[in-house]
């Protein structure tokens, strides 16, 4: 059986393309089993995996958490809201404590960059990032580029543009690799003071007309602003971004072919999409969260392997 080429999940950049074919092809069976009327399996029946969250988070840490139950996984959750975080204790402290539980499994997710990367060099765990900053989100890519592959059949030559927040979005840095990995031409579009300053060093494109890069793209995916992340005033207004770079139903009619609209989440209806374009036949945003289980019990599952 093919195996993948790391024992941890940090980010995008360290897979290579057979990694990621291999992780698609390991979704496609267990898609199969969470549509069966038992949706569980026994494969991880001696692995504890703890999911570790120093940020709020919803759809990813539910869809981890049911990924590993899917697996039949021993779970345990943490928050940093509710530990001894808060009283001064380290990262590498609070982690070895769980591990001292023989836990064999961190999935995390950190507010600073590389957070990941960094507990990897020193615990002796497989480390899945879950997000780290505006860094990296890497299983968001895989389900992303996955459903693609679902709509499409491929993900090679499709164009796709990333609209939004690219600045400090996480999903948007994993999403490139991903997809130029995969073989896709890649464009973003968003204000030029949301855009990072190396963003054309990773190969791709600039588009800060919205209506061009709809009428290029196969797939559009709508990123969120991400008002938490702010320090300053990046645009005039909301209502001006959304005049701009927001995708209502109007502006779809207008192009001369059917485009595919996706989105992350959590969606700030009204801002960047609005719901009659979320709730349409263009999106595939449902899709999405249904491969992130499938796409999270893979990954989980040939890491897992290699524990083993």
């Amino acid at each position: 059986m093919s195996e993948l080429s790391v024992n941890h999940l940090l980010g995008i950049k360290y897979l290579t393309e057979e990694d990621i074919q291999l992780i698609f092809e390991t979704a496609d069976h267990f898609k199969e089993v969470i549509n069966r009327s038992i949706k569980k399996v026994p494969s991880l029946r001696d692995i504890t995996i703890a999911n570790i969250f120093f940020e709020s988070s919803t759809r990813t840490k539910l869809s981890f958490e049911l990924a590993e139950k899917r697996l039949s996984a021993d779970v345990i959750n943490f928050s940093a809201a509710q530990s001894s975080v808060k009283k001064g204790e380290t990262l590498i402290d609070t982690v070895n404590n769980i591990l001292s539980m023989k836990v064999d499994m961190v999935v995390m997710r950190h507010p600073n960059p590389g957070a990941g990367i960094f507990l990897a060099r020193h615990v002796n765990a497989s480390i899945i990032n879950a997000g780290d900053g505006a860094h990296e989100h890497p299983t968001q890519a895989l389900l992303d580029c996955y459903s693609i592959r679902e709509k499409f059949g491929d993900v090679a030559n499709k164009n796709v543009v990333i609209v939004g927040d690219i600045l400090h979005s996480r999903v948007a840095l994993s999403n490139i690799f991903a997809l130029k990995l995969l073989g896709a031409k890649v464009k973003v579009c968003g204000p030029r003071t949301l855009l990072p300053k190396y963003i054309e060093t990773l190969g791709i494109e600039i588009e800060t007309d919205l209506q061009k890069a709809l009428e290029w793209c196969d797939v559009a995916n709508m990123l969120r602003i991400q008002n938490e992340r702010l320090d300053m005033s990046y645009f005039p207004s909301t209502r001006e971004y959304t005049q701009q770079f927001g995708v209502n139903k109007a502006l779809l009619s207008e192009l001369n072919k059917e485009i595919v609209i996706m989105h992350p989440g959590p969606i700030n209806r009204g801002v960047e999409i609005t719901s009659d374009v979320a709730d349409s036949e263009h999106s595939i945003i449902l899709n999405q969260v249904e491969n992130g289980v499938a796409i999270r019990m893979a990954v989980i599952y040939l890491l897992a392997s290699k524990i083993k």
